[in-house]
């Protein structure tokens, strides 16, 4: 209980608290602090926000060293969200080699806030997500705003409410036309009124987060899109 990454997770644990982040709740759920569950509500200004989404992040006693393992029980029709797994498609979390002990739960949760209103559209592990997006952007809002109340979530094994003990994920299979003849008429979220985040004015986390997006950037139709 007393290695390097539960001294560590303490100290980050307050972290969180001192900072008190807009729209990202996080706490530990083991007593070695090494699984933990999150809520992170999408950004202000964006049509993200009012909807929140349930994570697990499990570390190891090798944390941060190594990164955790980050899971959406909640999952998102996102392009950089695998819709089966949960799983989010970032660089730093699916690579050792291209994480850092620079990286913080801080870091990661904010990114992965940051990551619902950015989609990256190279190389998608959701392509039907990225797909409808690419396509029709208000169409993809609408369907998104329509999924989130009858959200994919990753089932627990007691759970009383689940029947089919082999699956363990809701997932869909529906095709574009599907989507637009059941959900055209879906009317969008109202804008509210922007936020900034005070971890964004730290150039440090800044510079190395948007490392993993520098060449995503240079491609003018993903950039039109943001």
């Amino acid at each position: 209980m007393n290695s390097r990454a539960h001294f560590l997770l303490q100290r980050e644990f307050q972290e969180l608290k001192d900072n008190d982040y807009k729209g990202i709740v996080a706490f530990p759920v083991s007593e070695d602090m090494m699984e933990w569950e999150a809520d992170i509500e999408g950004l202000q200004d964006t049509f993200w926000h009012g909807m929140s989404f349930q994570l697990t992040i499990n570390f190891t006693p090798e944390y941060n060293f190594v990164p955790p393992v980050v899971t959406f029980r909640t999952i998102p029709f996102h392009p950089n969200v695998d819709q089966h797994t949960g799983r989010p498609c970032i660089d730093f979390l699916d690579s050792h080699d291209k994480w850092n002990t620079c990286y913080s739960l801080s870091s990661i949760l904010l990114t992965l806030q940051v990551m619902l209103s950015n989609p990256v559209l190279k190389n998608p592990v959701n392509l039907e997500a990225a797909q409808i997006l690419i396509k029709d952007e208000s169409m993809y809002r609408q369907i998104v705003l329509r999924l989130f109340h009858e959200p994919f979530q990753l089932k627990d094994d007691s759970s009383e409410s689940s029947k089919d003990t082999d699956k363990s994920i809701r997932s869909i299979k529906i095709s574009f036309d599907d989507y637009y003849k059941t959900w055209s008429e879906i009317a969008t979220s109202k804008p509210t009124k922007y936020h900034r985040n005070s971890m964004f004015k730290d150039l440090n986390f800044i510079g190395q987060y948007y490392k993993w997006k520098k060449m995503e950037l240079k491609h003018s139709k993903e950039w039109h899109l943001k």
